[in-house]
């Protein structure tokens, strides 16, 4: 097995969800990987976008039926324990540094969208094709 170092390893997720529960654990090892210094990038698609959406980045989003009469509950528990949101969470990580956000365009077309409707932190819209060219060498982590 090769050991990578985190000085060039590399990991890209793609984001197609758009529930708490997705976006916060996607968040949290995003901020792991910038805390370490990884090069990672963000891919957002299809329902992913809405949730990075200017006017709606900071509502509360939806938790799967799975969660079932829990979710309640896990909200109201991140609150008490001080988990940060999953956007601010992102925000930190690409604070840090090395990390890159970026919407899909073909689904920002689809849904009429602009790189203006994105809250700042997604940095361009981009194709398929160059975020593959992107995440080449490294890990993907699709959520």
């Amino acid at each position: 097995m090769t050991e990578i170092t985190t000085s060039t390893a590399k990991m890209s997720f793609i984001l197609f969800s758009a529930t708490a529960d997705k976006l916060q654990a996607a968040a949290t090892m995003i901020s792991g990987a910038a805390a370490m210094d990884v090069e990672t990038h963000v891919f957002i698609t299809f329902w992913g976008l809405n949730a990075f959406r200017k006017d709606s980045i900071t509502q509360p989003l939806p938790m799967p039926k799975e969660y079932g009469e829990m979710a309640e509950m896990m909200g109201k528990l991140m609150v008490e324990k001080g988990v940060d949101p999953w956007y601010e969470l992102l925000r930190m990580a690409k604070d840090m540094g090395n990390v890159h956000v970026h919407a899909c365009a073909m689904t920002a077309d689809l849904l009429g969208l602009t790189k203006d409707d994105f809250d700042p932190m997604v940095e361009d819209v981009i194709g398929v094709g160059t975020f593959v060219q992107i995440a080449e060498g490294g890990s993907i982590v699709f959520i």
